[in-house]
């Protein structure tokens, strides 16, 4: 038996989930080459948890790519509902509670308030209305646990838009950057260290939603801005472009106003927890600036 099962251990969240769970001996992490890790295998990963019988799951794994989703409708189905449908179930029955990731896109993007966690869901691409059914299914399975609504996430890991930032960098000198989405900038360190907190430390009876973004917002552009203002051997940074939305062209059609209200979370967590987004993206950009790669 062991404690902890992670889900999705070579993505962003999933990568922080293995440094923040490091001191665990019995904490098992799945990617989708390890036998049960793939979502796709309902059949194995079900055999795999029932194998295992955790206490808690940590669900990292998701369908992520936001366009591909609008021509994959199938498979974003697949792991962003139908999997996680069944991981609650099998939660509920071994009574082991699920800590699951959710996003900012099943908000439809209108006004310019932050979302809180009791308003009306309303997708307005594939993936985000494949994270709703998730969320739905999670609810309706009657598991205890946690569902974390996250925004713009980026980590030291993977592809992100801060790497994409420091990458163009390097060869473009015009950038262009949607200036009117707004939105919490997010690194997987956060999300992971505050998730594993209340996983252990906070009792649960049911599934409670959080929005887990930081403090304060900006625009796309404005993270790029700040990005390349940390960039220091360069002669000149490249000059961003602001454009609007309607003017870069996407698959799938992004919601403007990705604002999440994070003070549900606030009042659950020690005080002063919970910093300004450039608090963690100024670690995060520390370390990949100095890299040596």
């Amino acid at each position: 038996m062991c404690r902890v099962l992670v889900f999705g251990k070579n993505g962003q969240v999933g990568r922080e989930l293995q440094r923040s769970l490091n001191l665990m001996e019995d904490a098992v992490f799945l990617g989708r080459e390890d036998e049960g890790g793939d979502l796709l295998d309902i059949k194995g990963m079900v055999s795999r948890i029932r194998k295992e019988k955790p206490e808690i799951i940590f669900n990292a794994a998701a369908y992520t790519a936001v366009d591909a989703a609008e021509n994959d409708k199938e498979t974003a189905k697949r792991v962003n509902y139908d999997a996680v449908a069944t991981i609650a179930n099998v939660c509920k029955e071994l009574n082991c509670i699920l800590i699951h990731y959710s996003t900012d896109h099943v908000f439809n993007g209108s006004g310019n308030q932050p979302w809180k966690e009791s308003d009306s869901t309303d997708p307005i691409n594939v993936y985000g209305s494949s994270k709703e059914l998730g969320e739905r299914a999670i609810i309706e399975s009657g598991c205890r646990g946690y569902i974390f609504r996250t925004s713009w996430v980026y980590s030291v890991h993977g592809k992100n838009f801060v790497k994409t930032m420091l990458q163009l960098a390097k060869s473009k000198k015009n950038i262009r950057v949607v200036c009117d989405q707004f939105g919490t900038p997010t690194s997987a360190a956060f999300i992971a260290d505050v998730s594993t907190y209340l996983a252990f430390y906070r009792q649960t009876y049911g599934v409670e939603v959080f929005n887990l973004v930081p403090n304060g917002c900006i625009s796309w552009y404005d993270f790029a801005s700040f990005i390349f203002s940390n960039i220091r051997e360069k002669p000149s940074s490249p000059i961003l472009k602001p454009v609007k939305t309607a003017e870069y062209h996407t698959v799938a059609p992004r919601p403007l106003n990705c604002r999440l209200d994070n003070s549900k979370l606030i009042n659950v967590l020690p005080m002063d927890a919970i910093k300004n987004w450039d608090f963690y993206a100024q670690q995060v950009l520390n370390i990949l600036l100095n890299s040596k790669e």
